[in-house]
């Protein structure tokens, strides 16, 4: 197959996109166009990838961005067998196009994967004015199911099906667990990995090192919104934690190897009260307690397996208190790890979902050209007219009643 994936809101290195679903197509042998923000982001594509750059769709205009999409889809859209969308930003691109497509009878399959609950998550952009907020709400459930009937879905989580009539297949933010078994959990660092924003615990984060000392390392890695970027900044040339901004995923994930734990202290959000973070899976992964708010799905996977400990929402004093609890107790933190990397290899290994992944667009695609072969058959098969015999047809019947 031949596919063209589109984002023009995540970073181009983004873990889900690049490191798990493409990688995954292509090592079953498919061609892969990728478009995303790369110079947007200050990074390039990757040298075996072909790589198309969009402008990054950020803040409250985000016109320049849909519209290169728009082009780029209009442009080599056709080329496709699929095309995976990944924004909801992305659905303004299509009215035109998809009836451009339909009208030449070659368009390919599009696809929207669904990484999150879009209308909760603008409860939480600081940039959309709150008036405004209940109306766009409205605006983006009836967008979806708009895209319900004209797309085919995925979904990143098994709780976003109730936002759908019909039910979707669902690809889970797994992670591809270590094939030798990680270094065992130490005591001179704790990790977080992932984006940081207020909502995403990113000030808790800085006050939680502050607790801990200058004794335990706290090691940050990943992008940072606007308002917390000078908080982060400033920590990190105070000594609180180090932040090493974004990294790539293969780079970031060194930084487990020997940590104490991994936080992860989401706030009660409605966009996060039905996601599992990935950051979660990906500690248990690698064989790291797990320290996290009491998020219904995260709280769940470490009670269940035993591979951490859950701390209130918004308390760093709680937090540090837990990391100092495993730093203590060494039996704790290697039956925390040793639980939670079993339970990744078993319940939330990428590799066991990546054939399903790639299986289903195969199968959309075979489906969508069956219909295309019924239908162009169809067409060779309509009943021609009859020759003219020379008389003209009657015209129709007069109706009984009065004229005039």
């Amino acid at each position: 197959m031949r596919i063209l994936v589109v984002t023009v809101v995540h970073h181009p290195e983004d873990a889900r996109i690049l490191h798990r679903q493409i990688g995954a197509l292509r090592e079953r042998g498919h061609h892969v166009v990728y478009a995303a923000p790369f110079s947007a982001r200050e990074v390039r594509p990757r040298a075996d990838l072909e790589g198309i750059d969009l402008p990054r769709a950020a803040g409250r205009d985000r016109r320049a961005a849909v519209g290169a999409a728009r082009a780029l889809l209009a442009a080599r859209g056709h080329e496709a067998d699929v095309v995976l969308l990944h924004d909801p930003e992305l659905l303004l691109t299509l009215p035109g196009t998809l009836r451009r497509w339909r009208r030449s009878g070659a368009g390919p399959v599009v696809v929207w994967d669904v990484h999150e609950d879009t209308a909760a998550a603008l409860a939480m952009k600081r940039w959309v004015p709150k008036p405004l907020r209940p109306p766009l709400r409205l605006g983006v459930r009836a967008a979806e199911r708009l895209a319900e009937r004209h797309l085919r879905l995925l979904l990143a989580e098994d709780a976003y099906q109730r936002r759908f009539r019909r039910t979707h297949p669902v690809v889970p933010n797994f992670t591809t667990a270590p094939v030798h078994a990680p270094e065992a959990p130490g005591t001179g660092h704790v990790v977080y990995v992932g984006h940081l924003s207020r909502a995403r615990g990113a000030l808790d984060l800085i006050e939680t090192a502050r607790q801990l000392g200058p004794g335990l390392r706290v090691e940050v890695a990943g992008a940072a919104d606007p308002d917390v970027r000078e908080a982060l900044t400033a920590a990190d040339r105070d000594g609180v934690l180090r932040w090493h901004g974004f990294l790539p995923n293969d780079r970031a994930l060194a930084l487990l190897s020997g940590a104490l734990a991994g936080l992860s202290l989401l706030h009660d959000q409605p966009n996060y009260r039905h996601s599992r973070p990935t950051k979660v899976v990906e500690y248990m992964a690698h064989g790291v307690p797990v320290i996290t708010t009491p998020t219904p799905l995260a709280a769940e996977m470490v009670e269940r397996h035993g591979c951490g400990l859950v701390v209130p929402y918004e308390d760093p004093r709680a937090a540090a208190a837990a990391i100092r609890r495993l730093g203590a107790d060494a039996i704790l933190r290697h039956t925390a790890a040793q639980r939670g990397r079993e339970a990744a290899l078993t319940h939330f290994n990428w590799p066991d979902k990546a054939a399903e992944f790639t299986h289903c667009l195969e199968t959309w695609v075979r489906e969508e050209a069956g219909t295309r072969r019924a239908r162009d058959g169809a067409r060779t098969r309509r009943p021609r007219l009859r020759p003219a015999t020379g008389r003209p047809s009657p015209g129709p019947r007069p109706r009984p009643g009065r004229v005039g």
